[in-house]
């Protein structure tokens, strides 16, 4: 068999992965879909909470299983419901209020969205470092994806270039 066999299985990426396509901003998706997921497990819940009060007695397939299982699933999906947070910061607007959270000019800075706490707040972690060439000062800052609020600031001297210049 050759290494070019066209029957050969090849792993390859997503088409919306796929960086060569790229055609504009990426828009990170908002949380605000965890609704749908939460509303299906209310429905599911609901109906075997009503298919255990409606049971024929006798029935073996209908016990008090289905009904644990429907107050656990219910409680799961209020949990879900409650961490599907609306988003109304996007990556530029957290890269701009993190440059002016710290006390430097920003030259090259990232951004990148996690979560926190357990109902998952978005957060934006925004990794900036000063414009001076090589950069002489660093700073993480977490701007929250809800309301924009500046969570933490961190800022410090480079490292990098006190090492150098040492």
């Amino acid at each position: 068999m050759s290494e070019n066999s066209s029957d050969e299985i090849r792993d390859q990426l997503p088409s919306d992965l796929d960086v060569s396509a790229f055609v504009g901003p990426y828009q990170f998706p908002d949380n605000r879909r965890r609704r749908i997921p939460g509303y299906l497990y209310l429905g599911i819940s609901a109906c075997s909470i009503a298919l255990w009060i409606f049971n024929d007695q006798s029935s073996g397939l209908v016990n008090d299983g289905i009904l644990v299982f429907g107050i656990a699933l219910a409680a799961f999906a209020l949990f879900v419901l409650s961490s599907s947070w609306p988003m109304t910061v996007n990556e530029r607007d957290a890269l701009v209020r993190a440059s002016q959270a710290v006390d430097f000019a920003v030259g090259h800075a990232s951004a990148q969205q996690v979560w926190r706490g357990i109902r998952s707040r978005p957060t934006w972690r925004v990794f900036c470092y000063s414009a001076q060439e090589p950069p002489t000062h660093r700073g993480l800052v977490l701007v929250d994806a809800v309301d924009g609020a500046i969570i933490e600031c961190l800022v410090e001297l480079n490292p990098d270039t006190a090492a150098t210049s040492a």
